[in-house]
């Protein structure tokens, strides 16, 4: 990540925890927004591409800064697109270390 001076943050790990909210004005015939499980295969697919990965070497945060928010970001614009017809997503929320988190909604 860039700081504020220009200067590089030093390579380090996360164990990233993402939390999406999806919501919507019907229930399905099961009486659920969605299936939680088909929920968390869309987000390990988006998020496979970080594990074990310097993310500032990935095509989307050579252009944008890989901050916690970023993140948030970037699995949120991706999500939304996979949900199915009627399921809103409402926010994503990227916890990169107990007590730092960043949350993205529109």
């Amino acid at each position: 990540m860039t700081l504020p001076d220009g200067s590089k943050e030093p390579i380090h790990d996360h164990d990233w925890l993402v939390t999406t909210v999806v919501g919507s004005e019907e229930l399905d015939e099961m009486g659920v927004v969605m299936d939680f499980h088909v929920l968390k295969g869309m987000v390990e697919q988006i998020t496979t591409e970080f594990e074990d990965a310097l993310l500032g070497e990935l095509p989307h945060f050579r252009r944008n800064n890989a901050s916690a928010e970023n993140v948030a970001r970037h699995v949120y614009v991706r999500l939304r697109g996979q949900l199915p017809h009627g399921v809103a997503l409402r926010s994503v929320s990227v916890v990169e270390e107990p007590g730092c988190s960043a949350q993205f909604a529109e």
